[in-house]
């Protein structure tokens, strides 16, 4: 009991996009490109341990929101604190907590968080106060503490969309280096996983007394 209740804190201070995702739901049947060897490695957290990151990329609709949020449980699991953020919407609060003195607790709040969960990376092209704000964040984390990020965009063209070419070096040496990789492949999942959601929410009010985290994840 005291293990779940502090799961369930981590993930509500995580603020996942999908909170229901979890590692035992991965569909490895998919044809996307989904290792389950190589992922069920990543899920037993050595790279968190080791404060290294985790760059998932692939097109639209071929769930990498929602597998960085199963890492993202499985991470909280391990006792780990974690942090999700839209990469577009934090830039924007990021500009305005530099206008209302907010800036440097946020700051804080997003290098404290063990694992960071950057989610939509590379949508467009870097201002130059967003490639710093990046590149404080990147920085103050560096071997430090994990991150995790999804992309449309393959890595290869992120050095582009970072724009100034020093700034990019420095930013991605930190990130891209010591980081562990998935590309989605396939179509879009997304009336799939809608399917799977109302499946799973008819099942939870079905049971009257559904498995928690700290006794499911002992079971796996």
């Amino acid at each position: 009991m005291r293990a779940d209740k502090r799961v369930r804190n981590r993930l509500a201070s995580a603020r996942l996009r999908f909170p229901e995702a979890c590692i035992e739901d991965i569909d490895f049947a998919a044809p996307r490109g989904l290792d389950r060897r190589s992922t069920m490695a990543l899920a037993q957290g050595e790279w968190l341990k080791a404060h290294e990151n985790l760059i998932v990329t692939g097109q639209t609709g071929t769930g990498k929101s929602w597998l960085a949020c199963a890492f993202g449980r499985q991470a909280a699991r391990l006792d780990h604190s974690v942090l999700y953020a839209r990469v577009p919407r934090l830039f924007e609060d990021l500009a305005l907590a530099r206008l209302d003195g907010r800036f440097p607790r946020l700051i804080d709040k997003l290098t404290r968080a063990q694992l960071l969960i950057l989610d939509d990376f590379g949508t467009h092209s870097l201002t130059d106060q967003q490639r710093f704000h990046l590149f404080e964040i990147v920085e103050e984390r560096y071997r430090r503490k994990s991150t995790l990020i999804t992309a449309q965009v393959p890595v290869a063209r992120w050095h582009d969309l970072i724009a100034d070419p020093t700034v990019a070096d420095a930013i991605l040496d930190r990130i891209v280096h010591n980081a562990h990789r998935i590309v989605l492949q396939g179509d879009s999942r997304a009336p799939l996983d809608r399917r799977r959601k109302r499946r799973n929410q008819s099942s939870v009010n079905a049971t009257r007394h559904p498995r928690t985290d700290a006794a499911r994840l002992s079971r796996h």
